[in-house]
């Protein structure tokens, strides 16, 4: 009962912006930092293991590229589901 309460309690987290994603996503997607920022962090370690390696790059950044398209169309959502503001 004391855990319902204090969620309850707890102020919901900030949305998250789609200018700062996609941002995020065109200068430094090889990288995965925009997976980072909506939560996804499985993914962004996934694109960041593929850039360090050279051979990995000409994966994750078309992959990037793709995905800074598909914040701006709003067909990504953040790590919790909520769409982007």
């Amino acid at each position: 009962m004391e855990a319902a309460q204090m969620q309850a309690t707890m102020p919901a987290a900030a949305p998250k912006q789609k200018l700062v994603a996609f941002l995020l996503a065109f200068f430094l997607g090889g990288f995965g930092v925009h997976n980072f920022y909506l939560g996804k962090t499985g993914m962004g370690v996934a694109q960041l293991i593929l850039t360090i390696t050279v051979v990995g790059a000409l994966v994750s950044l078309p992959w990037a590229f793709v995905q800074s398209i598909m914040i701006i169309m709003g067909k990504i959502d953040d790590a919790n589901g909520n769409p982007l503001v």
